[in-house]
Order: C-alpha cells, then structure tokens, then sequence
C-alpha cells in the first residue's frame, strides 16, 4: 500500500476545503486507501475516522469520557462520506473506543436491555486491527506513544504453551452450579513428579481466559524467567446482579473459596496449600482483596485492578479494607495494585489513592511487604486490565 502524500490530517482537510465538492469524494478515497494507520495519531493528537453516505449521526464511543453515554460527536466533511473526530490525548494514553451510528444517544443508565442497543447500533474500528474481544462484542484500542505495549500474546508461535483444563464447578456456599472453572498449568508442569506449585485464583474466569489473555501471558512471563511457573484457576463470574451480591464484602465467597474451592483443586492439581494467591479487576478486586484480608497468612499474593469502592454497594467497606491495611499484624506479603487515570475520580481513582497511601506509609515499617502501584493512561476497560496483567503477575509471582 503507497504511503498518503498528506503529513498531517490538517493538511488534508486544507486541501478539500480548496478543492470544487464534486472532487471531494476522490480526495477522501485517497486518503483511506493510502493512510495505513488508524487512528491516526500525531504526537499528542489522534484523528479517528468512520465512512458512510446514509448515517445521520456518528458518535465515538470512548472509555475516558466521563458522560452518559460517553460520546463525542463524529463531524462529517461537506460533500464527501467521511466522519472524523480529533482529540489531544496524553501520550501514555491506551483507551478503548467504538462508533455509535444513529445511536439514540439516551442514557445508558436507563437501557433496558443494553447488549441489544450495542449489537444494533456500535461496532468496532474496521481500520484499526488493535481490539480486543469477549464473547459478546469487539472493541477497538487507540494506542498512543508512550502507552504500555498491547500484544498480541495468543500469535507467539515461539513460546512454550502450557495447558488449560476446563471443569464444572458447584458451590454450596454461594447457590450456584455447573459454573466454569479454567485451571492453567505452567508448560511442563507433571501431576506425577510430586512438585507442587503456587495457585492464584483470579475472579471472572471468563474474561481471564478470554480477553485478557491470562494463560498466554503466562506463557510468556515464564519463557523470559519474568515469573514463575505456577497454576492458576480462573472460575466464571455469574450475571452482574450475581456478580455484585457474591463479590462486594461477602463473607460466603470467602467461605466457598476456602472450603469448597480450594479442596476441588487441591485434589485435582498439584496445589502448594500454604501459598496462595488471589486477583480480580473491578468487583473482582474487591471479592479478592476481602478473601485475603480473611485469611492473609495463607493468602500472600494479591493482584487489585481496579475495585470501585468509591460507590455503592461497596463505598461502606473502604475504611474497613484501610483500617485492615492499616493495622493488621500481616498483610499478604506481595500486592499489586493499579488504577486508570481517567477513571470515575469518587468511585475509583480517589479510593486507590488512598489505599496507597495508607500501603506506602506500611513499607516503612514492614520490611517483607512487596508492593506496587501502576497508574494507568486508562479507563475502567478490558484493554487497560489486559495491558497491566504482566505486571501484576510478574509483580506478585516473581520468578
């Protein structure tokens, strides 16, 4: 593909404004098919771009803005098919972003059915092959310069893959059964050696597996001796109204992991029992930081992406978590913590705050606690949660 003869969006737009209408269009085609990167980012500035003749509307749909729905409104360019929105981002920024064609732009705190809104009318950035997936939609991932890198961690055709075995799992505890429960052993990992290994149970096992890419990531930390080889299991999450009852300061998820979960893998796997580690993101984090501030002894890796303790339901927990943090003889003696900048400030990233402070104030006296905070150029999405994953892991399983 030739390379544009524009060295800027700007130039480009000055040459149509001087160009006769009726030579507009040919303009825009050149552009989209000698442009090869999407958006298109000049130093700190990035120029999405959407094409169609019949749309009446375009909007982009972007994580860092802070509105329900979070749009900015796509321009179209006189006389030719093409949308376009420019936006000055910070150069660490990593966001996710989709179109919104003729989106009825009402609040999304009211939709009733919202999976049904997304399949009708967004969809993901054709020109832009950086996404990431879930089982229900594709989303697009603007990356700017300085942001942290985003792989394609499935495509390392030269690295050493472990194995993951998928079980039905059922607890008491909690209600349910016959979840999915993902269980991933390091690359030469032998049930019969007589080696035992680490556990980390991470919540939401479906988008672990999935789009965070977990086992592939491990994969590659283990390959270049970033952590060690350990297993890890990764049990789906039910639906939201589930989610939140069983993952926000309940005592029975701790109970179910504890006396139902771990026992499964223990006699499944090859499970170092006085070694444990729990993670989450979002809700997840919560439920994980709750278990292991039950038991922290036995539970001494611990991964925080993102809990939103900010809000309801979860607001009333954060001075008990600080005071744990604070004043509690041990504290699991590896944690991870991080946060997106453009996160919601109250229920987000003021939280995070001021666990680290509290964490950082700890270091001082507590010389076997390993921690790290991570401010991310990100919002609450599945794209920032993937790009930090190797950090947390490497962080809180060293090898």
């Amino acid at each position: 593909m030739a390379s544009s003869r524009w060295d800027s969006f700007i130039q480009f737009l000055c040459e149509v404004y001087q160009t006769p209408p009726d030579d507009c269009q040919a303009l825009v085609d050149e552009l989209l098919e000698t442009q090869d990167n999407w958006p298109w980012v000049e130093r700190s500035k990035a120029t999405f771009v959407y094409e169609s003749m019949t749309a009446q509307k375009v909007a982009l749909n972007i994580d860092i803005v802070n509105r329900d729905p979070p749009f900015e409104n796509m321009v179209r360019l006189d006389d030719t098919s093409l949308w376009y929105y420019q936006r000055i981002f910070e150069r660490d920024a990593l966001v996710d972003y989709m179109f919104a064609i003729d989106d009825p732009g009402t609040p999304l705190a009211q939709e009733v059915d919202l999976m049904d809104r997304v399949g009708r009318f967004w969809q993901a950035d054709e020109r832009n092959a950086m996404t990431i997936s879930t089982n229900q939609v594709n989303t697009s991932v603007l990356q700017m310069p300085r942001a942290r890198p985003f792989p394609n961690w499935r495509a390392m055709s030269a690295v050493a893959r472990g194995r993951v075995y998928r079980h039905r799992f059922r607890s008491a505890q909690l209600g349910f059964g016959g979840r999915n429960l993902w269980v991933y052993t390091p690359p030469g990992y032998d049930a019969n050696d007589g080696k035992n290994y680490r556990l980390l149970i991470l919540m939401d096992g479906q988008w672990a597996m999935n789009a965070l890419e977990v086992p592939y990531i491990a994969d590659a930390l283990i390959k270049h001796g970033r952590m060690e080889p350990i297993i890890i299991a990764m049990l789906a999450s039910g639906n939201q109204s589930a989610r939140l009852a069983e993952y926000v300061g309940n005592d029975k998820h701790y109970a179910s992991i504890a006396a139902e979960l771990l026992p499964f893998l223990q006699a499944q796997h090859q499970i170092e029992p006085l070694d444990l580690g729990l993670g989450g993101v979002g809700e997840g984090a919560i439920a994980a930081l709750h278990a292991a501030l039950k038991n922290p002894a036995i539970f001494g890796h611990l991964i925080l992406i993102s809990p939103p303790l900010g809000r309801e339901p979860a607001v009333h927990l954060l001075k008990e978590y600080a005071q744990r943090f604070r004043d509690s003889p041990i504290l699991p003696n590896r944690i991870f913590q991080s946060v997106g900048r453009y996160e919601q400030d109250l229920r987000f990233y003021q939280p995070a705050l001021a666990l680290r402070g509290i964490l950082e104030r700890r270091l001082a006296h507590d010389p076997d606690l390993k921690y790290r905070f991570v401010e991310l150029g990100s919002g609450h999405s599945l794209a920032a949660f993937k790009s930090v994953m190797p950090e947390a892991l490497a962080h809180v399983f060293p090898a």
